[in-house]
């Protein structure tokens, strides 16, 4: 069985995909891999990636999950999962540390676990995006003049 990373998947609809699949497949999480990033598909021949894709085909989503997030967002941290009322919750950190009242996680629910980290990964991967793009460069700053007067009274 072959997986293809699928190129230029924008994140919204990747979320609704998610929010109305019954199980996770190889070709939604190769929708994900295309629409989430940079890293990933630069390791793309790596073991870790292979790992990843073995977890998937076997059907270890649960493990396929936790090795994307891991492999995608390393600075984030899986934070919370909770079952209840038949769907789990899924909390992803960029601040772990920080007491949960102030952390500012991303979340997502859904009946099915993995389907649940995957959307709270696409969130994530969205919010880094507008959080990269936000970023503005540092201002142009003028040249000294060559000749610099000094108003100063030194006496």
């Amino acid at each position: 069985m072959n997986f293809e990373v699928k190129q230029h998947v924008p994140l919204a609809p990747l979320d609704s995909a998610l929010h109305h699949a019954r199980e996770p497949t190889l070709d939604l999480l190769a929708k994900i891999i295309g629409g989430a990033g940079s890293r990933v598909s630069l390791l793309a021949k790596t073991k870790t990636f292979n790992r990843l894709i073995e977890f998937a085909k076997i059907g270890a989503w649960t493990d396929a999950a936790f090795a994307l997030i891991a492999l995608e967002l390393p600075l984030w941290r899986v934070r919370r999962l909770a079952y209840e009322d038949g769907e789990w919750l899924c909390s992803l950190s960029y601040q772990p540390n920080l007491p949960i009242e102030i952390d500012d996680c991303v979340e997502a629910t859904h009946e099915v676990l993995p389907l649940a980290m995957l959307r709270a990964f696409v969130e994530a991967c969205g919010r880094r995006r507008a959080m990269q793009e936000s970023v503005s460069t540092v201002p142009h700053i003028q040249p000294w003049p060559e000749q610099i007067i000094s108003c100063e009274n030194y006496r």
